[in-house]
């Protein structure tokens, strides 16, 4: 990454999952301090609204980020189209709620797919520009990486896959000096989000949460971290601050967890069934969309 130390003015920058919520939101952080964003996702209208909000220069690019010769395809026309790659922001993700047993398999296995394989995938597109750039990758995870939670399997397991991916990539690339980055966010006001408060089963969860653990937070405000995080190349940073400490007792947290979910799943099965909610939010929507076709 060239450039005075810290600045971002200049250089171009990758987002998936850009059309909506968090991605949107480094995307215009970013386009705020000068950088040319390329936004990759799902949603081709979406994207260009983000697009055309954006104060600098920014195009957008519909692909999957599950399809390897689609991304790759993206990242040969976002180098030529804008120049090498200085940043990478692998926040494409999607998240179901519900019993493991009573899942959709296949709905299962796309979250999976989406949050750690197209992670992967994501990184296999840009790493020659990275590497030529000496850039910067960061990995959107989750305090779900740390504390797996009941009723979001495959949300956890894909959030705990993305760290370990984060940190074996980081591990890898040090000696060519790329930069990788884990970001642990908590709950963020984004359309997914609302969309867990609208399943009893989940909303009760996290109302019985700690205070501070079951506070939403504004995307903006995340967003803002997450691009000090990039400027900075910083290998972890926590949205809110207070999710450090719970690299201290993580650990622990399983059988608190399980203790907690002993006591608390059977009384709130009596008040709801618990159902599987299927892919949450307006971005999951659109990714059943657009795997079936309009038609479909």
């Amino acid at each position: 990454m060239t450039g005075s130390a810290g600045s971002l003015e200049g250089r171009v920058a990758v987002v998936t999952g850009a059309a909506r919520g968090l991605g949107a939101a480094v995307a215009r952080e970013l386009g705020s301090r000068g950088v040319t964003v390329a936004l990759i996702g799902r949603e081709e209208a979406g994207l260009a609204r983000v697009r055309d909000s954006l104060p600098g220069r920014a195009r957008c690019w519909e692909v999957d980020v599950t399809d390897d010769a689609g991304m790759a395809e993206a990242a040969d026309d976002v180098r030529e189209q804008l120049g090498p790659v200085s940043v990478v922001v692998a926040n494409a993700g999607l998240a179901e709620g519900g019993p493991f047993a009573e899942s959709d398999p296949a709905i299962w296995r796309r979250v999976i797919e989406v949050n750690l394989i197209g992670s992967a995938v994501t990184a296999r597109a840009f790493l020659p520009q990275l590497r030529a750039t000496r850039g910067y990758y960061l990995q959107i995870a989750s305090l779900a990486s740390i504390g797996a939670a009941p009723m979001m399997s495959a949300y956890c397991a894909s959030k705990a896959g993305v760290e370990s991916f984060a940190h074996s990539l980081r591990a890898e690339l040090a000696h060519e000096h790329v930069g990788v980055g884990i970001g642990y966010l908590n709950w963020t006001d984004t359309d997914m989000i609302r969309d867990v408060d609208q399943q009893p089963v989940l909303r009760e969860l996290r109302a019985h949460m700690p205070r501070p653990a079951r506070k939403v937070y504004p995307v903006d405000t995340v967003a803002r971290h997450m691009v000090r995080a990039v400027e900075r190349r910083r290998a972890a940073v926590y949205a809110p601050a207070w999710l450090r400490a719970t690299q201290l007792v993580r650990g622990a947290m399983p059988p608190v967890v399980t203790a907690f979910s002993k006591r608390e799943l059977p009384r709130l099965e009596r008040r709801a069934p618990f159902e599987a909610t299927g892919l949450l939010g307006a971005g999951g929507r659109a990714d059943a969309v657009g795997r079936r076709g309009p038609g479909g």
